[in-house]
């Protein structure tokens, strides 16, 4: 595909940098300076030295209620949150930048902070010159160690001792010779378990030795053949420039009115989110953005029993969210704006062209209508922000996606290498059950190319929805769809509404079940619509999944937040990530659970919404060697917001 982009379009990268340099809105980003600044105050404050590792720099948040009120030009306090760790432990920091001044500092207690750079080479020194290690390794006809490439990871937590008040890690290792994709590549059945801290192995599992096999899934142009022939371009021309308009860190298109700000963990960050109404900005969301991802592995060997990965809240230390790249993960006509984000040492390293903007016109009618050989139909139109992160083997896609509708959706596009284990059987017909009965090769997983089986697996996104509904107080109303019978000879039944309104977090942890169909709607106590009905927006989900971990599953207890498809929770601002601020090597409970065990009000209050995607992945061939874009999405959409249909003024051309 290609684009016939004018210059009055390409005029957009150029100011992609008004994005990222701006600092006006209380919400935008740290800025490089200010980076410098809170290093700085940290280093004179006498808690930073060259050990002192970061895992967290990022803008501490006003007060929700100052955001909504500011205006353009009112000048506001800055401050700095920053987690550091070094010989002495790990602290939560909070510095003032407006007056370049520690304002606090806490030790960590009972948790472990984010895996940075020095944790993932804990231990490879180590593992090197171990008996065991090099025993094993001979066993796979590995002497030589010139090309061998190890990581440790994070193994998640199970409750033994040997896990009590230590950085465990699990290290693995492939070797690259040769080839681009190293999946294949892996050392298969060999762990070593070290302490992070001291760099010390603490035992090396060994569940049999199966040799290196010569399968090769690279990517590569030279590697996949002749390519196809793209059957003509398709243009796509703006000579008027784009619809949207940017200042600063705030985006305006069509009524809507929104803040962007590119978070090291948890990506974009979208807020202040208003909708034009008539000549009067409602506001509909303060604040919405991932919050966290879950991934577990279905294999229960030792090698594999660890993967169980709470991504964003255990490895965006270093930032997951990386660059996109231009006329390939959007169009060429796209605004791209770069962020910053920091290494292991504190240092802010910019992200170029982490965040992109365009507008989207699919072919597809906004609405229609025939009526009395009367044809209307209005096209439409879409506002997307895009975002991608790497983690390991998968890359997401992340859109939040506003439409001339008043509606907006959230979409998360999974992509990537899946995550493979090596056989040493070659595929599925020589596969056979061993004299002692034990259970086949691709009994985890499918066999995806000779001597490798893609796991099966499962992945979850849980998404922070701050609604705000014409107003910060808002209520929860759960609107069940049930049969009711009928008498006569006619219809036997039909369905009604049964509405209920939720009071307390305990009510409010809800699943989708098709058998029991039911609305969520978070809706305004202060406003009704012009024939009475209270304002709302709708979540409205789309295709999802349910664990089947059992409750008593270690990945499920630190994950809790898969649960549920929805939960609802009072606005607190220290509750910002579902499986908890510390979620690495974490114990059961934290986030989500924890964070209704009071069982709070959400009766005409500030409230939460936190929807959970989930995905059960059986691997396919289709998605080897690299997967295709698989999407899940949800929408919010609004109900009884609007006197009528917000697109009906739309016009007819393109």
């Amino acid at each position: 595909m290609r684009y016939l982009v004018t210059a009055a379009v390409l005029m957009i990268s150029s100011i992609a940098s008004c994005l990222a340099s701006a600092n006006a809105h209380p919400l935008d980003p740290l800025t490089w300076q200010e980076h410098w600044v809170t290093l700085e105050v940290l280093r004179d404050a006498g808690h930073v030295d060259q050990s002192t590792s970061f895992s967290q720099v990022r803008l501490e948040q006003p007060a929700k209620d100052k955001v909504w009120k500011w205006k353009p030009g009112e000048q506001t306090n800055r401050s700095a949150f920053v987690v550091i760790r070094n010989q002495t432990g790990s602290y939560e920091t909070i510095v003032d930048l407006t007056r370049k001044k520690l304002r606090s500092i806490k030790p960590i207690e009972n948790a472990h902070t984010m895996w940075v750079a020095q944790d993932f080479g804990a231990g490879i020194a180590a593992a090197m010159g171990h008996p065991e290690f090099i025993d094993a390794m001979k066993k796979r006809g590995i002497e030589d160690f010139t090309f061998l490439n190890c990581i440790t990871i994070p193994p998640g937590y199970f409750g033994t001792e040997k896990e009590a008040g230590k950085r465990i890690g699990h290290l693995r290792c492939n070797i690259p010779n040769g080839v681009h994709n190293t999946w294949p590549r892996q050392i298969e059945g060999l762990t070593v378990v070290v302490d992070v801290d001291s760099g010390e192995v603490l035992e090396v599992i060994d569940e049999g030795a199966s040799k290196l096999h010569d399968t090769t899934a690279d990517f590569d142009l030279d590697s996949v053949g002749p390519l196809r022939e793209v059957p003509g371009p398709i243009l796509i021309s703006q000579p008027d420039g784009p619809g949207f308009k940017v200042e600063g860190h705030q985006i305006s298109w069509q009524n809507w009115n929104f803040h962007v700000r590119v978070d090291q963990r948890t990506g974009p960050n979208i807020s202040v989110v208003r909708y034009t109404d008539q000549g009067e900005d409602r506001p509909i969301m303060y604040q919405a953005y991932l919050s966290e991802i879950f991934v577990p592995y279905m294999d229960p060997g030792f090698a594999w029993h660890a993967r169980n990965f709470i991504d964003a809240g255990e490895f965006s230390g270093m930032g997951i969210f990386k660059s996109l790249l231009r006329g390939q993960d959007c169009p060429d006509y796209a605004l791209y704006t770069h962020s910053l984000n920091i290494e292991s040492n504190g240092r802010p390293t910019t992200v170029n062209d982490s965040l992109c903007i365009f507008e989207r016109d699919q072919g597809d009618p906004a609405w229609r209508h025939v009526e009395n050989n009367n044809t209307a139909s209005r096209p439409k139109r879409d506002l997307v922000v895009r975002s991608a992160a790497v983690i390991g083997n998968y890359d997401y896609l992340f859109d939040w996606v506003f439409r001339q509708d008043g509606s907006m959706e959230a979409s998360v596009g999974a992509t990537g290498i899946v995550e493979v284990k090596m056989s040493p059987q070659k595929n599925a017909y020589t596969v056979a059950k061993d004299s002692q009965g034990s259970a086949a090769a691709d009994a985890y997983g499918r066999f995806i190319d000779p001597h490798v089986i893609g796991v099966n697996h499962d992945h979850y996104f849980s998404f922070r929805v701050d609604l705000d509904v014409d107003g910060p107080k808002n209520n929860f109303i759960l609107d069940k769809l049930e049969q009711q019978r009928l008498k006569g000879d006619r219809r036997k039944s039909i369905w009604v509404k049964k509405s209920t309104a939720l009071t307390s977090e305990a009510t409010a942890k809800l699943n989708i079940n098709l058998q029991k169909p039911a609305l969520w709607r978070g809706f305004s106590d202060r406003r009704k619509n012009h024939v009475g009905y209270p304002t709302s927006y709708q979540l409205k989900p789309g295709r999802n999944a349910l664990t089947l971990l059992s409750e008593d599953d270690y990945p499920r207890r630190r994950a809790g937040f898969i649960n549920h498809h929805l939960w609802i929770t009072p606005y607190d601002r220290n509750e910002r990530y579902a499986a908890g601020e510390f979620p690495t090597l974490s114990e059961p409970g934290q986030g989500l659970p924890e964070f209704t065990s009071d069982n709070g009000s959400i009766k005409e209050t500030d409230i939460v919404l936190w929807h959970t995607i989930g995905m059960h992945h059986m691997v396919r061939a289709e998605d080897w060697p690299v997967m295709p874009v698989m999407w899940h999405s949800f929408e919010l959409r609004p109900f009884d917001f609007f006197n009528g249909n917000p697109a009906i003024n739309l016009p007819p051309d393109r």
